[in-house]
């Protein structure tokens, strides 16, 4: 699987959808370089699906990613948490050796299996 959303974070995702008020937007899910580990996670909605993206649906969520983020993001799992320090997207990702203390930015693995957490 490439990438999924928790129940949680569907739910989350699907109600700022609704704030929208556009049934043609989706959810990008992208890596990019940068933050202090060397590649950080991003969100944006997006209505135009690039020939170069994979389309992934999750729990009723169309998810767009590009190549380069599928290849760092494949067998990742979305969550969304409401903790006592706010609320927030976390990032579980298999292919992430390592991520800083803000949880924003991760090293990958060569091999996947790594440190997995990540908040955004």
């Amino acid at each position: 699987m490439a990438v999924t959303l928790t129940e949680s974070a569907a739910t989350k995702v699907l109600g700022l959808l609704a704030g929208e008020n556009n049934d043609a937007l989706n959810l990008r899910v992208f890596v990019s370089g940068g933050g202090c580990s060397g590649f950080q996670y991003g969100f944006t909605f997006d209505e135009e699906v690039k020939e170069t993206d994979t389309v992934v649906e999750s729990r009723g969520v169309k998810l767009l990613v590009d190549q380069m983020s599928l290849d760092l993001l494949k067998g990742a799992e979305i969550d969304y948490q409401s903790t006592v320090q706010g609320e927030s997207f976390v990032i579980r990702n298999p292919n992430a050796a390592s991520s800083c203390g803000c949880g924003k930015s991760f090293t990958p693995s060569e091999s996947g299996g790594g440190c997995a957490n990540a908040g955004y």
